[in-house]
C-alpha cells in the first residue's frame, strides 16, 4: 500500500496546482494528515483573506476516504521526545511542529511528502518529494 503524510507545504502546492503535488496525492492510496498541519492549514486560513472558502475545500478533501487525520497521543509523544533529543545531539534542531510531524510519521511507518528538507536529518524517516518515489 503506498501511503503517505501530508506535510502543510505539501498541501498548500497541491491546492495550488502544483503538478508534482497533485500527482503525488493521486498516487497515494493513503494520505494521513497530522492534526498539526490541520491546526497549521487552519491559522493559515485564519489569517487570510480566504478562510471560508479554504475551510470548505479543506473539509471536501477531509471526507475523502482515503484520507485520515492522525492525533497525537503518548506513543507520537515517546517518538518525538526520541527524534528531539536525536537532532540536538547532532546539533540539527528542527520546528517543533515538524518534530511532531516527524514523531506521527515514524510511528505510522509512512514518509513525510513535504519540501522541506530538514527532515532528512531525522533518522529513520521518508521524505517523498517526487511522484516516482511512491511507485514499487
Amino acid at each position: 500500500m503506498s501511503g503517505l503524510i501530508l506535510d502543510t507545504n505539501a498541501y498548500v502546492a497541491f491546492k495550488r496546482g502544483r503538478q508534482q503535488a497533485v500527482e503525488m496525492l493521486q498516487l497515494a492510496e493513503t494520505i494521513v494528515i497530522p492534526v498539526i498541519v490541520l491546526g497549521e492549514l487552519l491559522a493559515g486560513f485564519a489569517f487570510g483573506a480566504r478562510e471560508t472558502e479554504n475551510r470548505r475545500e479543506l473539509t471536501a478533501f477531509l471526507d475523502s476516504p482515503r484520507v485520515q487525520v492522525a492525533t497525537v497521543d503518548s506513543t507520537t509523544a515517546s517518538w518525538y521526545g526520541r527524534i528531539y533529543a536525536n537532532l540536538r545531539r547532532l546539533g540539527r534542531p528542527i520546528p517543533a511542529n515538524d518534530l511532531w510531524i516527524a514523531a506521527t510519521a515514524l510511528q505510522s511507518g509512512l514518509p513525510v511528502f513535504s519540501y522541506d528538507r530538514h527532515f532528512e536529518s531525522v533518522e529513520g524517516l521518508g521524505l517523498i518529494t517526487q511522484p516516482e518515489d511512491l511507485l514499487p
